[in-house]
């Protein structure tokens, strides 16, 4: 009788509920700042620029749609950094999502968006001191 290779759910992503949190937030952590960093080329979700602070605005070069794609481009390497290197792309993700935050507050507008935001940096945090803490243990 043939046995199976396939591991069990709690091989493959550890036993505790920290090594489950810590594979769901990085899950999290790469996949949204990569779909979000595309959209902002297609603006399939939404018009990205409605969502840049006139004041940032005037400090960029170049017009609003141009700042989207670099912001999506910069979403799109926090993704990839938080695939290869959890523990400091999770540090980067919070402190980008930090930046929105004060673009969005300083609207005036879109508090709602401002405060998920909020949770989710709260969440990239989570992530980062997991990440950290995973190093220690493996070293």
């Amino acid at each position: 009788m043939a046995t199976s290779t396939l591991k069990s759910p709690d091989s493959l992503i550890g036993t505790t509920g920290a090594d489950r949190a810590y594979v769901l937030l990085r899950t999290v952590f790469v996949v949204a700042p990569i779909l979000f960093g595309l959209d902002k080329f297609f603006n399939l979700m939404t018009q990205w620029e409605a969502y840049l602070a006139p004041w940032i605005d005037n400090i960029v070069p170049g017009t609003a749609r141009q700042a989207m794609i670099i912001v999506g481009v910069i979403e799109i390497v926090a993704g990839i950094v938080v695939a290869v290197i959890p523990r400091y792309g999770a540090l980067l993700v919070a402190a980008w999502l930090g930046g929105i935050i004060v673009n969005l507050v300083t609207m005036g507008e879109y508090f709602d968006v401002a405060l998920r935001d909020f949770g989710l940096l709260v969440g990239a945090l989570a992530l980062a001191a997991l990440a950290f803490d995973r190093t220690a243990r493996e070293h």
